[in-house]
């Protein structure tokens, strides 16, 4: 059976010619490449955390750097334990309170909040307590949504070849680890600021011109690869895939 097989597949591509071939050959190739890798990385379950939960005149806005979202303000400031540095900036959090549950994304950081601690927006509160209550207990914990749409980077103002600054947008599941290929063909990881970007100095001549290759890690270990992004500032640049389900 392998043999006729075989021989019916030989026989399509010396009918189809050698160029048709190595097209289909290299097309069939193309389709399979994937856009996500996995790494390896902390297991898919998160842990539950407990602390309270607060409320404050939310934007959408913050230390996270993100534009204010007047049409989304399911949001929330983070403790400053569990913002660590920026790596919880844009992660989408469950929390439990006494009245009920709510689905927030972390836009702040909360300096004077304890481990555990979340500020929520108005409209977050008013899902899991009475607005009355001021300061509730909570539970919370990472979760991987349902989200429309690829990665996006946008390259802060002031940028250019000596000094970059990138941040990640619209990814599904928190960021772990950010690179860009240098110009020994080699990923070389940026430093991540405290107010959620990710930078390349001067200190060794920068990132160039441009177009850069990006690769994102997110932290179950999945692995994103971006070719051909400008160097264009302060421009929201989609990027070609999205992070899995975890």
């Amino acid at each position: 059976m392998r043999r006729r097989l075989l021989a019916l597949v030989t026989l399509f591509f010396l009918s189809a010619g050698v160029a048709n071939a190595q097209n289909i050959i290299s097309a069939t190739s193309s389709v399979y490449l994937p856009l996500i890798t996995k790494a390896g990385g902390k297991a898919s379950s998160q842990p539950t955390h407990s602390g309270e939960g607060t409320y404050y005149g939310a934007t959408g806005a913050g230390n996270c750097s993100y534009p204010a979202t007047p049409n989304d303000l399911m949001v929330g400031a983070m403790n400053q334990t569990d913002y660590a540095n920026s790596a919880i900036c844009g992660a989408y959090v469950t929390l439990t309170g006494p009245k009920g549950t709510a689905t927030i994304r972390i836009v702040d950081r909360c300096p004077e909040c304890k481990p555990g601690d979340i500020d929520l927006s108005v409209e977050a509160f008013d899902k899991i307590a009475e607005r009355s209550a001021g300061r509730v207990p909570i539970t919370w914990k990472i979760i991987s949504p349902d989200i429309s749409g690829n990665l996006i980077y946008y390259i802060k103002e002031g940028s250019s070849q000596w000094w970059t600054a990138v941040q990640v947008r619209n990814h599904r599941n928190p960021i772990a680890k950010f690179e860009y290929k240098n110009a020994n063909g080699e990923f070389e990881e940026l430093g991540r600021m405290e107010y959620n970007y990710f930078l390349k100095n001067s200190d060794d001549k920068g990132m160039g011109t441009g177009p850069y290759t990006f690769r994102v890690t997110d932290i179950y270990g999945n692995q994103i690869v971006d070719t051909g992004i400008p160097l264009t500032v302060t421009t929201e640049i989609a990027g070609a895939a999205q992070f899995p389900k975890e």
